[in-house]
């Protein structure tokens, strides 16, 4: 029995380790494609929007949470919620806006970066920024229209990698033209 278990445990590390070599690849191959750092990290918050505003139908699904009453609350849920259910880790959120409608995230590890270090002529490169996309697009499916960016990135030499969150516009819910 306590084989079984031990093969499980190994078994999500394994897949763990198997997304993180895959994006590091996916990452690679957007590098030799586009020009420059800025293409490349347009590409990354743009594939991660679309998983974003597909992902959110899951989490929706799994958690059968009702609409948050406040910014606070939405935090509290894609920390202890969302990125622990998707990324096996719980960020810290912190230094919020004294009008409560910026926070940031603060990784202290991120499991896309391990095994990864910046090529030489990149630093412009958001790695992760992948991440970004996912959190602006599932938000956008909640009717949240939110400015997600990296302000610290432990690949580039920071303490920790930190998200930093803010809230533009609450979206109103739009019905096609001649449909209401």
């Amino acid at each position: 029995m306590s084989r079984q278990s031990s093969r499980i445990g190994d078994s999500k590390k394994v897949n763990g380790e198997l997304f993180t070599l895959t994006y590091g690849a996916l990452v690679a191959q957007l590098i030799k494609d586009y020009e420059n750092d800025e293409q490349v990290n347009k590409q990354l918050d743009r594939m991660g929007y679309n998983m974003g505003v597909r992902l959110i139908e899951d989490f929706l699904a799994r958690f059968n949470i009702g609409r948050c009453s406040d910014f606070r609350e939405t935090a509290d849920i894609i920390a202890k919620h969302a990125f622990k259910t998707y990324l096996g880790l719980t960020p810290v959120i912190s230094n919020w806006s004294p009008a409560g409608d910026e926070f940031s995230l603060m990784l202290e590890t991120n499991p896309l970066t391990e095994f990864v270090e910046l090529p030489p002529g990149h630093s412009n490169l958001n790695y992760s920024n992948l991440l970004c996309g996912v959190l602006r697009g599932a938000l956008e499916m909640v009717q949240m229209d939110v400015d997600v960016r990296f302000v610290q990135d432990a690949l580039k030499g920071d303490n920790v990698t930190e998200i930093r969150l803010k809230f533009i516009k609450k979206l109103e819910d739009a019905v096609p033209a001649g449909e209401d």
